[in-house]
């Protein structure tokens, strides 16, 4: 039932999308973030579903839809990035491991340099935003409601599949959630394809208490930090910051008492990393990674850290009162990930490629702050503007600050979030222009008629 469920609804999404044609690409973000063929049991097994479906919007728009040929700088920064991504995949410290990654690094980067060109209107803007939210909301609800009936556990909750890779992985999945709220919020408040009644609100309520379940089932302590980051921002824009403060306070105290023990012994880990044999590592790694980059300056390529080899010591304490036994060990380990975009970023692609990742998302959040204040007292048709670039930026600060500890630069929901940040920067743009435009035509003096 399952499987007839899902193709049901892919043929459904493509059948709309011969009529309208944008339709395509709102199909390809749910099947780039649900992987319905992970999914499935048998009927789309086998199936390369994201290129039938990335084929089929990128043909549609070039057929049918009106064409937007405004290229941001951001474009052509992403464009030179996965050209550099490449040359390094060519040139790969391991040539036999590095395309696996790549076949799935580069339609990620590759749709969120095509994405803006669709991106041409606030209703095309609302609904992709939507489309994500509702996507990866089947993975959050899900999870919301395991943590509450069971708990979680690290590694433990069933997110749907098996395979711990995507959005199905604890980390990527707490940060993702996490950083999706904001958005939530926005959309809860300014959008306009659902009737903002109590409906909408509930729901966007009760989204939003999954997004923050999330961090909890999983026991991904990165959650713990995004929430934080989420907290921290939420008080740029709050009225009343002191009763704001001391809510956060009151819910935070009152919380602790209901979480999982295993919750808070693994998020008392975060100020202990020395006894900590994975926060640990990570440092070992860090250093690795930075020492590795000085005598390869332009990368290793996908999978690089394979060579790794690591000595890893660790520090425990025990006991009561002045007595207190010290443990310490070395261990060693070797083929350790990253745990770190920005080290991934460094580790595969070199100087070059984590200048690149940098201005990337510099840039955009620089843009989203320009069009925050330039549009923050603005009113009636012009006041979802400001909200949507500070929800857009808080989104995408939460996710560098997740990313710190987890090694996602590649994760499609981001890189599809810069790609609405190009193309409703470039609607807002568009719109400017044309009021530009009304205003000077109507200021043009009219010619006063020749005397016969």
């Amino acid at each position: 039932m399952r499987d007839l469920a899902l193709v049901a609804f892919l043929m459904a999404m493509l059948g709309l999308g011969l009529r309208r044609p944008f339709l395509l690409v709102l199909a390809y973000a749910y099947v780039d973030i649900l992987a319905p063929h992970r999914l499935a049991y048998h009927l789309l097994n086998g199936v390369q579903v994201s290129m039938i479906v990335a084929s089929a919007a990128i043909g549609g728009w070039l057929i049918f839809d009106k064409k937007n040929f405004n290229v941001a700088p951001r474009q052509g920064l992403m464009m030179i990035l996965l050209g550099y991504c490449y040359f390094t995949t060519v040139h790969a410290d391991f040539p036999l491991d590095a395309p696996e990654k790549w076949n799935w690094v580069w339609k990620a980067v590759f749709w969120a340099t095509f994405l803006p060109l669709t991106l041409r209107t606030r209703l095309r803007v609302e609904a992709y935003l939507l489309v994500i939210v509702f996507s990866a909301a089947a993975i959050i609800i899900g999870g919301g409601i395991k943590t509450l009936l069971a708990g979680g556990g690290y590694g433990a909750l069933n997110l749907m599949v098996d395979n711990n890779s995507g959005l199905y992985e604890s980390s990527q999945i707490a940060t993702v959630a996490v950083a999706l709220v904001p958005i939530i919020l926005w959309l809860a408040r300014f959008g306009t394809v659902f009737p903002r009644d109590w409906r909408v609100q509930l729901f966007a309520c009760g989204l939003i208490f999954a997004c923050l379940l999330i961090p909890v089932g999983t026991e991904a302590r990165t959650g713990l930090v995004c929430i934080a980051v989420l907290a921290i921002l939420m008080l740029r824009d709050a009225k009343r910051r002191l009763v704001y403060i001391a809510l956060i306070g009151t819910l935070s105290l009152a919380a602790i008492p209901m979480l999982p023990s295993s919750f808070t012994s693994r998020m008392e880990t975060i100020g202990k990393y020395q006894a900590d044999q994975s926060a640990s590592t990570r440092l070992v790694i860090w250093a690795w990674t930075w020492n590795y980059a000085k005598e390869h300056p332009l990368g290793g390529g996908f999978e690089a850290y394979r060579q790794n080899k690591l000595r890893v010591q660790t520090v425990s304490e025990s006991g009561e009162g002045p007595v207190q036994i010290v443990d310490a060990q070395l261990l060693e380990d070797q083929g350790r990930a990253y745990h770190s975009s920005y080290f991934e970023m460094l580790g595969e692609q070199g100087f070059p490629g984590l200048i690149l990742f940098l201005l990337i998302h510099g840039i955009g959040l620089l843009r989203m702050e320009v069009l925050r204040r330039r549009y923050f007292r603005e009113e009636g048709d012009k006041a979802w503007i400001s909200p949507l670039a500070t929800a857009l930026q808080s989104a995408q600060i939460i996710y560098l600050v997740g990313s710190l500890f987890v090694g996602i630069a590649y994760q499609p929901v981001v890189w599809m979030l810069i790609a609405v940040q190009i193309g409703f920067d470039t609607v807002v743009a568009r719109q400017a222009k044309n009021a530009f435009k009304e205003r000077s035509w109507a200021k043009k003096p009219i010619a006063a008629s020749a005397s016969i």
